[in-house]
């Protein structure tokens, strides 16, 4: 509305001296040529201060589509690949956590079975229920490797749709970047798993030995006359 307004004060005053412009004089028309040329200039000015223009003062690089998709594509396979390496060192962490809290269970478990006989029922009832603790952090812990690898198999997916998706459209550096960084997030979490497989299966074997050590306790004490129930917390399972 401003540059409207602008022009309309210039035309008004371009029609107030037309008198002047289109008069006999030389002298006249020579300061009428002037004047014209002032008042042109004047809106010249205005039209292209106030984005009347459309025409740019620098020419920019003209890029083609192809070249548009290319760099699209490139942009796709770097956040995809950033969404995958922050997915992968957290289901890492997850999973090493995981792992932890699993030795620490095994360790509290081999130490019940070692003084197994030798604890007061006291003894014993905060034993149980430092291993129930840990039972429920091992618990947490898995839940949460189960949440952080689901959200890593999504990132998975996505780098596996870029990359294909950056290979059609011609932009094959950036799907080879992609899928290398793909088969190293997929190395490192599978050698994580390994270990996390590794401590399962341990913590299967105190478990057996678990049975087995308790079942024969209680078989003693039954065969001496001493009764002595088996712990409740012992029954359940891990």
């Amino acid at each position: 509305m401003a540059v409207l307004r602008s022009l309309t004060t210039c035309f008004r005053l371009l029609r107030r001296s037309a008198p002047v412009l289109f008069s006999s004089t030389k002298p006249a028309v020579h300061k009428a040529v002037k004047w014209t040329n002032v008042l042109y200039t004047g809106i010249a000015s205005l039209t292209v201060g106030g984005g009347l223009c459309a025409i740019p003062f620098k020419q920019v690089e003209n890029l083609s589509r192809d070249s548009l998709i290319k760099r699209a594509a490139s942009h796709v396979t770097d956040s995809s690949s950033t969404f995958l390496s922050q997915t992968t060192l957290c289901l890492i962490d997850a999973i090493t956590d995981y792992s932890k809290a699993v030795h620490t269970l095994i360790a509290l478990q081999r130490r019940y079975l070692q003084s197994l006989g030798k604890l007061t029922p006291a003894e014993e009832d905060t034993i149980w229920q430092v291993i129930i603790g840990q039972r429920s952090e091992v618990s947490d812990r898995q839940d949460e490797c189960k949440r952080s690898e689901s959200t890593w198999v999504t990132a998975v997916k996505l780098c596996e749709t870029a990359a294909e998706a950056a290979y059609t459209s011609g932009a094959e550096h950036a799907s080879i970047t992609v899928r290398t960084n793909l088969q190293v997030a997929q190395a490192q979490v599978e050698a994580a798993l390994k270990l996390s497989l590794d401590t399962d299966k341990k913590l299967s074997e105190t478990k057996v030995m678990e049975v087995e050590r308790v079942t024969q306790h209680v078989a003693s004490l039954h065969n001496s006359g001493d009764e002595e129930e088996v712990p409740e917390a012992y029954l359940r399972e891990d």
